[in-house]
């Protein structure tokens, strides 16, 4: 009777053992103004071998900010992998003025980045998972939850895009080359409201990403976080990337969903602007018409 009770047992919380969250709490730091909270949090991870490439305070969320990192381990995994899975080379740790840390499950977030690649950067992955932790703590999971084998085709439902949907892309130029310049460009001088967060550029791989600060007051990041849920700021920034020479985004029905898995519908319905909104501001960053 035992073994069939521990049998069942295990049956049923089979599935949940193999869901994943998108966040983890780290262990607080001194509550405080945003940029101070940031540096608490980027010295941390500055002194466990990460390398600090930007921070963004979202406009509109001013008791949240985000401090973006890069590890040689992943790096170097990325660039074996190539082509769009620079998008899973930024680690993304979220901040709260009254000192809440929250940092990225790194598995979740490559399983829909790197898909059916995703055994072969599993190492890193798992060695940067477990540095995060070290530096700030390894607290419980959070903002909702999916089965790791949905990951690698993950759609927030049927029909909906996915990670290699054909709206990401926004632009095409003649060279890798010309198309970094134009977004770096674009972003040094604030084109459609917009600020650059972070550059990662492997040029002999021929591929890069931007996170990109979307700071429009009325249609920018912040109306839509504020809808989604504000305490998954490890989402943010949204990015653009380069492979070759063509520029693309992940759709934000793709893209949304999978930093706020939770989020119901009838949020996303009040946010059914946004997909539309993002896509037209990151193709006039890389150089196009809206």
């Amino acid at each position: 009777m035992l073994k069939l009770l521990v049998t069942l047992f295990l049956i049923g919380f089979a599935p949940l053992a193999l869901a994943l969250s998108p966040y983890f709490y780290g262990d607080k730091v001194s509550a405080g103004e945003v940029p101070a909270v940031l540096a608490q949090v980027e010295a941390k991870l500055v002194r466990a071998g990460f390398k600090a490439v930007g921070k963004h305070v979202p406009p509109g969320l001013p008791e949240y900010g985000v401090v973006v990192v890069t590890d040689p381990g992943l790096l170097a995994a990325v660039h074996k992998l190539g082509g769009a899975n620079i998008v899973g080379a930024p680690i993304r740790v979220g901040v709260k003025s009254d000192g809440t840390v929250s940092y990225m499950n790194l598995e979740y977030w490559e399983r829909a980045y790197f898909r059916k690649h995703y055994s072969q950067a599993e190492k890193a992955v798992k060695a940067a998972q477990s540095k995060l932790a070290r530096a700030l703590g390894s607290g419980k999971p959070f903002g909702g939850s999916v089965d790791k084998e949905d990951l690698a085709g993950y759609q927030y439902m049927f029909g909906m895009e996915g990670f290699d949907s054909d709206k990401n892309v926004v632009m095409e130029a003649l060279s890798f080359e010309e198309e970094v310049k134009t977004i770096q460009d674009n972003l040094a001088r604030g084109l459609g409201k917009t600020t650059k967060v972070y550059e990662i550029i492997m040029p002999d791989k021929k591929m890069a990403v931007f996170g990109v600060a979307l700071n429009d007051p009325k249609e920018g990041e912040g109306w839509w976080v504020k809808s989604a849920g504000s305490d998954n700021v490890a989402a943010l920034p949204y990015e653009i990337y380069v492979v070759n020479n063509k520029a693309s985004h992940l759709f934000a029905r793709f893209r949304i969903a999978l930093g706020w898995p939770n989020v119901g519908m009838g949020a996303f319905m009040r946010i059914v602007e946004a997909p539309g909104v993002i896509r037209d501001t990151l193709t006039e960053v890389a150089g196009g018409a809206p």
